[in-house]
C-alpha cells in the first residue's frame, strides 16, 4: 500500500465508517498525527530533506585523489596509496581541512572503479626484550640510471614494535648477516630469540614440524651474538606467527615508499630509511598507551650486552687466475695484479 492509498483508506474509515482517531491509527499501526494529516489533506505532505552543507571534496580533491589513485596502476603493487596516506598527504601538500572518514568514503568508492584494494594485520603482544622478528621485502626505487628492484632487509622489536630497516641491491646470505650485524648494533644489544621464515640463508633444508637443516654460516652468527632461532611453519600459517613484522613490512612501504622513491644512490636510500623510521618512533601503535620510543627505552634495559667484537659478515674464496689476470668469483670475472699471473 503506497501512502496516497493509505491515505485514502484512512478518510474512508473516519468519514464513512465514523471511526476514532485512535481506533484507526491502532488499527493500521500508525502514528495517530500521521491519520490527522490524511483527515486533513489526501495528498500526503512532500517529504523535507535537510538542507546539507557544501562539502570538503573540492573538485581540486576529487582530482587529485583520482589521479593518484591512477599512478598507483602502474605502481608497485604493494606501494600504492591507503586511504590514511592519501588523506596524510592532502593534508600536508594541499592544506585539507576536512576529516579522513571523508577522504575514506570517497577512496573507498573510487577504488571500485579503478580496482584497487586494501589489507589488514593483526598486532600481537610479547614481552619486552624477549623476542624480534626478521623479514625481507621488496620494494621499486628509481635511482639516475633507472628503476630498480630493491631488498629491504626488516628487523623488529616484538614488545615495542621499534624498527629497523637497511636496503640491498641483491637479497642473499651476506648481505643478511650484514644486516643482523647492522641490525643488532643499531638496537644495542641483543634478544634472547629472533623469529624467521624458512629463508635459504638460514635453513638448508625444512623437515617435519620445527625442525631445520641450518646453514653453518647462519649457525656461526647466532652462535656469536647468543641468541635462540625460531622459525616459523611453511605457508600462510606460519605468516600468522610473525604478524608484527609482516605488518611493518606493509606499513613502512606505504608510509615511506609511496610514492616510489628517487634517490642518488643505496647509501641515500638507507639515509632516508633510517630517518623515517627513527621518525616512526614517535608513533602509538594501536592498543597501546604509549609511543615506540618510551616503550623502547624499558625493553632495551632487558636485551643481552653485545660481544667485543662484531661479527665478521665478510666470506672468502680461492678463486684461480686465468691469462688475462683475471679472477673469477660466483660467476663475475675480477681483474687482479699481474704479479699473480704466477699462480694460473
Amino acid at each position: 500500500m503506497t501512502k496516497v492509498e493509505l491515505f485514502e483508506f484512512i478518510r474512508k474509515e473516519y468519514f464513512n465508517q465514523r471511526k476514532s482517531i485512535r481506533q484507526i491509527a491502532k488499527e493500521q499501526h500508525v502514528h495517530r498525527r500521521q491519520v490527522r494529516r490524511a483527515i486533513e489533506n489526501a495528498v500526503p505532505p512532500a517529504r523535507k530533506t535537510a538542507c546539507r552543507k557544501g562539502t570538503v571534496l573540492t573538485l581540486f580533491v576529487k582530482q587529485t585523489i583520482d589521479r593518484w589513485l591512477q599512478e598507483d596502476l602502474q605502481a608497485p603493487r604493494k606501494q600504492r596509496h591507503t586511504a590514511q596516506r592519501i588523506y596524510q598527504r592532502l593534508k600536508d601538500q594541499a592544506g585539507f581541512s576536512g576529516s579522513a572518514g571523508t577522504i575514506a568514503q570517497y577512496v573507498c568508492k573510487q577504488r571500485k572503479v579503478f580496482g584497487l584494494s586494501a589489507q589488514a594485520f593483526i598486532p600481537q603482544l610479547h614481552l619486552p626484550g624477549e623476542e624480534a622478528e626478521v623479514d625481507w621485502y621488496e620494494a621499486q626505487v628509481d635511482f639516475p640510471s633507472g628503476r630498480e628492484k630493491i631488498y629491504f632487509f626488516q628487523m623488529r622489536a616484538c614488545h615495542s614494535g621499534k624498527e629497523f630497516h637497511i636496503a640491498f641491491q641483491r637479497q642473499n646470505q651476506l648481505s643478511f648477516l650484514e644486516a643482523h650485524v647492522a641490525a643488532l648494533q643499531y638496537f644495542g644489544g641483543v634478544f634472547k630469540r629472533i623469529r624467521y621464515d624458512n629463508l635459504t640463508s638460514a635453513v638448508k633444508k625444512v623437515l617435519r614440524g620445527r625442525q631445520r637443516i641450518e646453514n653453518e654460516r647462519f649457525i656461526a652468527l647466532r652462535s656469536h651474538y647468543l641468541f635462540e632461532s625460531e622459525f616459523c611453519l611453511p605457508g600462510i600459517q606460519g605468516a600468522h606467527e610473525k604478524g608484527g613484522v609482516e605488518g611493518g613490512v606493509g606499513r613502512f612501504r606505504r608510509n615511506h615508499l609511496v610514492p616510489v622513491p628517487q634517490v642518488r644512490d643505496l647509501t641515500d636510500l638507507n639515509q632516508r630509511c633510517r630517518q623515517a623510521y627513527e621518525q616512526d618512533d614517535r608513533r602509538t601503535i594501536s592498543g597501546q598507551t604509549e609511543s615506540v620510543s618510551i616503550r623502547w627505552c624499558g625493553e632495551q634495559a632487558l636485551l643481552k650486552a653485545l660481544p667485543e667484537k662484531a661479527f665478521s659478515a665478510f666470506d672468502t674464496a680461492l678463486p684461480q687466475i686465468n691469462k688475462k689476470s683475471l679472477a673469477l668469483i660466483k660467476g663475475n670475472y675480477y681483474s687482479v695484479p699481474v704479479v699473480y699471473d704466477q699462480y694460473w
